[in-house]
């Protein structure tokens, strides 16, 4: 009976280590609206350092809002590698939220 207690009590702190794993895996892919994104947000993006980050607020302040995901290949060092393999975690909405 111990034994079985045992194993019990290990499998029942491997599943509780499993769901803990599963949970910071599902804040990481948080999606980035780059729109309204901060340089802090924008740099969560593979292949997104402070300075491209940077130049993406830029263009953004200058060109106004991304109309789709695809607009963010404007913006210098950002690429068909850089956008592809952040494709999943970028999202374009509105910069305000709209009144009634």
């Amino acid at each position: 009976m111990n034994n079985r207690k045992m194993v019990m009590a290990v499998l029942v702190a491997v599943l509780i280590g499993w769901l803990s794993v599963i949970n910071v895996s599902a804040a990481e892919v948080q999606k980035v609206n780059i729109n309204t994104a901060s340089a802090g947000e924008l740099t969560r993006l593979k292949g997104v350092g402070p300075a491209i980050a940077a130049r993406i607020i830029a263009y953004r302040e200058k060109n106004g809002a991304f109309k789709m995901p695809e607009d963010l290949m404007q913006v210098p060092g950002i690429g068909q590698k850089v956008f592809a393999a952040n494709q999943e975690l970028i999202v374009v909405q509105d910069s305000a939220p709209k009144k009634e």
